[in-house]
């Protein structure tokens, strides 16, 4: 399985990427349906008792209208010279957050409340492409309405979620469905406008995330923003067709601490992402197959320069675990923290190998 980021550019091409940790949900897609016969049978022979009063549909139904007068005022599109994406108004200083994808190189937009009125005018504060996210901010501040930003630590499997932006262009809209999965670590495809960012402690949602999505909000029923829509899984086996009901979101958690800092200081100060202190490269065999990450740098006075890793090493694992692409290496950092001490298996050009004690450092944020 793949995915994509969710925003929308002129001639939009998906490109593949593996998102960890979901390969191979898609194999499950509607097995033990097939040759099923049809069920007749009434809710009491199945023992769920009567069916949902017409009382709990209407409060269901209020539930998504009250959440989404609340929050949809504050979801705005972002128009760039590439295509068009999704924002959050941040606070009343007119600072908006949304996905370093969606932004790409461009250092000013223009921005549509989805309540209406014309395109305001924004400019870049910083992009953080590691992470996908970025800051920007809009010169007219007047009617502004800042979300609420909820806790995303605190969310559950399960959970009613909304998602808002302007997928594909149609501004405000809404797609329900629930939290399918947390703590996913997803690739981005990595190109045009989209920095292949590794992105940790991922919610999984149903809800539908199209090209347009991205930067928008995801949200519970109490009209908090939980998380930001980001990427939607494709299927590779469909010819590259959208999977339906996996997408993904960056934590609200993530996004605030990163809105924070780059409003503070202008950029991230502190990722909160372990690194090993060097430069890598992709290796493969003599059929094109990656066998590992090639070392092209050390930076002086890191974690792996300390340990004795120099280039033209190559790191075949981290913590255990196989590092055949520079993307898998990125993925199991993503899942250390700064300050660990973690065993890096090498092969030196010489040909033999070694296993050395790296003491992680802090990934930078430029």
């Amino acid at each position: 399985m793949a995915t994509t980021p969710g925003n929308r550019r002129a001639g939009h091409a998906v490109r593949h990427a593996v998102a960890a940790g979901v390969a191979g949900a898609l194999v499950l897609s509607g097995c033990g349906l097939t040759g099923a016969p049809a069920s007749t049978s009434t809710a009491s022979e199945r023992g769920g008792g009567t069916p949902p009063s017409d009382a709990s549909v209407i409060t269901e139904e209020q539930a998504y209208e009250r959440v989404i007068a609340q929050v949809l005022p504050s979801i705005v599109q972002i128009n760039t010279s590439g295509g068009l994406g999704s924002g959050i108004v941040y606070d009343t200083q007119g600072h908006i957050v949304t996905n370093a994808h969606v932004v790409g190189k461009s250092k000013t937009f223009e921005v549509t409340l989805a309540t209406g009125g014309k395109p305001r005018k924004a400019d870049l504060v910083s992009s953080y492409p590691l992470g996908d996210l970025a800051v920007i901010r809009v010169t007219d501040r007047t009617g502004l309405t800042p979300a609420t930003f909820g806790d995303s630590n605190r969310l559950k499997v399960g959970q009613m979620v909304l998602a808002m932006g302007n997928p594909l262009g149609l501004s405000g809209s809404v797609t329900n469905g629930i939290i399918s999965a947390l703590g996913r670590t997803v690739t981005e495809p990595q190109g045009e406008g989209s920095p292949g960012a590794t992105i940790t402690n991922a919610i999984q949602t149903s809800a539908s995330i199209n090209p347009g999505n991205s930067g928008g909000a995801l949200t519970n029923l109490r009209g908090e923003v939980i998380g930001v829509p980001t990427l939607a899984a494709i299927n590779p086996d469909l010819g590259g067709g959208a999977a339906p009901g996996i997408g993904f979101a960056i934590p609200s958690s993530t996004a605030k601490d990163v809105a924070e800092q780059i409003i503070r200081h202008g950029k991230v100060t502190n990722t909160r992402r372990a690194a090993l202190g060097v430069r890598v490269n992709t290796v493969v065999d003599s059929e094109g197959r990656p066998v590992g990450v090639g070392v092209a740098q050390v930076d002086p006075g890191g974690g792996a320069a300390k340990a004795g890793i120099k280039p033209g090493d190559v790191i075949s694992s981290v913590d255990g675990k196989p590092t055949p692409t520079a993307a898998a290496l990125s993925e199991v950092l993503a899942g250390l923290k700064p300050g660990t001490r973690t065993n890096v298996e090498i092969h030196h050009p010489n040909g033999k190998t070694a296993t050395v004690t790296v003491t992680l450092g802090t990934l930078s944020g430029g």
